[in-house]
């Protein structure tokens, strides 16, 4: 098992965004992820509030969960060390030049981007102009 890409320069020119099929909401619910085990959710992360579950717009809506808005998700294929400085901050910037709010999940191998489902195409553009 390999630690990943620290050096920024590296990372950005090389994290190739690639656009995952669905869309996704963030769901905040009550109880334990066990009670929501059956919808798969794509990740969760227990706050003092709640349960936030990221799942597809289908797992919500058959889980009758409340939902604002929809997202797709963008993976950055490079693999980033989690010990990485810089990277979500040089996207959330880029990102915010074009006035697109980004929520940033970092996991082992990779970073998630989730972005407003209607501003996905000029948030792939903003993250391609890294590798130009």
């Amino acid at each position: 098992m390999t630690s990943g890409i620290t050096e920024l320069s590296q990372l950005l020119a090389d994290m190739s965004p690639e656009l995952q099929a669905g869309e996704f909401v963030f769901c905040s619910v009550n109880g334990q992820l066990a009670d929501y085990a059956h919808l798969e959710p794509l990740c969760c992360f227990k706050e003092q509030e709640g349960l936030t579950l990221v799942l597809t717009v289908e797992a919500a809506i058959q889980g009758y969960l409340a939902f604002d808005v929809r997202f797709k998700q963008i993976t950055l294929t490079v693999h980033s060390s989690l010990e990485a400085v810089g990277l979500t901050a040089a996207i959330s910037h880029k990102l915010t030049d074009y006035g697109i709010s980004a929520n940033v999940i970092a996991a082992y191998y990779h970073d998630h981007i989730f972005v407003p489902a209607d501003k996905v195409s000029l948030a792939m553009q903003a993250l391609k102009e890294f590798a130009a």
